[in-house]
């Protein structure tokens, strides 16, 4: 038994010296740096930011903040591993209009409700559970197969991989606070219903935008062309 405890702790600290050795390593500094570089670079003024943006106007920032940062972990964890195979296997378009449809259902109801507010200046808060799985569900959503996703998976490709995960969701968790802070200060400036009102129409610009992008309007067009009566 006490050589079998021994044993395992050898292996525990060879793998964990290994690991320092590898942190320690300048090519993964290197490697950090860079990815977090060109990735904060991508995603200032992106549409994930401007989400983290609006949700923390009508929320609390933390449960916003994390479900951002969730959800970042989990699409760079899956551009490293799989690259861009897994983007691969589900069409663009759909990606795209599912993006466009959650935006419009969310921006139509932040509308609806601050009609329903005008009068009322008091904001009503959701459970922190609710915000943290609502902000993860629409970044992921928004940012998957998105190009920022495949830089990760590229960078991957030439990179540690591990280096390159933990430069880009650092560059990610700093966008997404930096929507955070500004949501909670354009807030403290302006009423409430007029904060929804701007949070809506927002999430329609995006939701419009995400689906020009994805649908093939070409394509569209031409099966259009083939009903016209002659």
């Amino acid at each position: 038994m006490v050589d079998l405890l021994q044993n395992h702790w050898s292996e525990l600290k060879q793998w964990w010296i290994l690991t320092v050795a590898l942190i320690t390593e300048r090519t993964w500094w290197m490697g950090a740096f860079t990815s977090f570089a060109l990735i904060a670079a991508a995603e200032i003024g992106d549409k994930s930011q401007l989400v983290c943006m609006t949700l923390a106007t009508r929320h609390r920032p933390w449960p916003v903040l994390l479900g951002a940062v969730t959800a970042f972990s989990l699409l760079n964890l899956l551009a490293v591993v799989f690259g861009a195979v897994v983007a691969a296997w589900l069409p663009r378009w759909l990606v795209g209009v599912t993006v466009a449809v959650l935006f419009a259902g969310f921006g139509l109801h932040v509308l609806w409700s601050a009609d329903e507010e005008e009068e009322d200046e008091k904001i009503t808060e959701k459970s922190g559970h609710s915000i943290f799985i609502t902000t993860l569900l629409m970044i992921f959503l928004a940012e998957f197969g998105d190009k920022t996703q495949i830089a990760v998976a590229g960078l991957s490709t030439t990179v540690n991989p591990v280096a390159v995960w933990a430069g880009a969701t650092a560059a990610l968790a700093m966008t997404s606070a930096i929507g955070v802070i500004a949501g909670r200060t354009v807030f403290q400036h302006l009423p409430i219903h007029i904060i929804h009102k701007l949070s809506g129409f927002l999430f329609l610009i995006l939701a419009a935008v995400a689906l020009w992008g994805s649908v093939p309007w070409g394509s569209v067009w031409e099966f259009i062309r083939t009903f016209r009566l002659p």
